[in-house]
């Protein structure tokens, strides 16, 4: 049986961008940069980091039997993932529909497609894919109960991993399995509410109450901060200073270098300090995957 170093289980999102110059109101029409294509989705943007990184990476996700589906397999085959897990049929694949202004400021409507129909039951059929998995990492581009059915079905000694985002309230058992989870600041507050407070270390220790592993905050330019729930210590990891250009999917490069890291055996604040790196490295280059850097180009930086 081929073992992984990661199996992802998620999205895969076709992504579809226009330049415009300004947004339009109800009732208008803009005229818009020509179309591009790129391939997207929190899961199989974590896919692609792992792999480009060197990690055995596997996806598990659902696309259409449509062109954008081919492209996302395409993209992640060209990544080095294994596809075996990714399932084909039963609605088209999941869009991101994406506006950006000169300013960088982006509008998206994200049609989940295929990701909606990414079911417990197909879950449950990938056994072969969930076994030999060191690290399982999920998102929330899927439907919940089928990331409460990862929970569930995860071999002992098996790690999981979650980015919750989109953020949804979180269901003991899975909050229990998460070592760690891994939000940014909106996310943590958002699943904190009121009582969140105003440092990075409230959100930790008030998310470490709720029964997580660990906890990781990820801070932007700032880096991160891990919070382990064995030992109660909480780390600033910071980030190198680099020029940024373009920050999408840099917090699923840093998500996926995370999950692998501590697949490798290192511990949370030796993972988050590589992950740090890989998506810093992400942030300087345009889009999403193609941004996503190789090993040598992070001990490069």
């Amino acid at each position: 049986m081929h073992s992984y170093d990661l199996l992802v289980v998620g999205s895969a999102n076709a992504d579809l961008v226009i330049g415009v110059e300004r947004r339009p109101a109800p009732g208008e029409t803009v005229l818009g940069s020509d179309l591009t294509v790129h391939p997207g989705g929190k899961g199989a943007n974590q896919a692609a980091a792992a792999a480009r990184l060197g990690a055995s990476t596997a996806l598990l996700a659902r696309v259409g039997d449509d062109a954008h589906g081919q492209l996302l397999l395409e993209a992640q085959r060209a990544a080095g993932v294994d596809t075996a897990g990714v399932l084909v049929g039963g609605a088209p694949t999941g869009v991101a529909l994406i506006t950006v202004d000169p300013s960088g400021d982006n509008s998206i409507v994200v049609s989940p497609g295929a990701n909606a129909r990414l079911t417990p039951d197909d879950i449950r059929a990938a056994g072969s894919l969930l076994a030999p998995a060191r690290v399982v990492s999920a998102q929330l581009e899927v439907p919940l109960d089928t990331v409460a059915e990862v929970v569930r079905t995860l071999p002992a000694g098996t790690r999981f991993v979650l980015n919750p985002s989109p953020p949804a309230p979180l269901p003991s058992e899975v909050l229990a399995a998460c070592d760690p989870l891994v939000l940014n600041e909106h996310e943590a507050r958002f699943i904190l509410g009121d009582s969140a407070g105003d440092a990075p270390e409230d959100w930790a220790r008030g998310l470490l109450a709720l029964g997580p592993r660990s906890v990781v905050v990820t801070l932007g330019a700032a880096g991160a901060l891990v919070a382990d729930g064995r030992t109660d210590a909480l780390v600033r990891v910071p980030s190198p200073k680099v020029e940024a250009v373009d920050t999408t999917g840099a917090g699923d490069a840093f998500t996926a270098a995370l999950a692998w890291r501590l697949g490798l055996g290192q511990d949370l604040a030796a993972a988050a300090a590589y992950a740090v790196r890989v998506g810093a490295a992400a942030v300087t280059r345009a889009g999403a995957q193609e941004s996503f850097p190789t090993a040598e180009e992070v001990s490069a930086l």
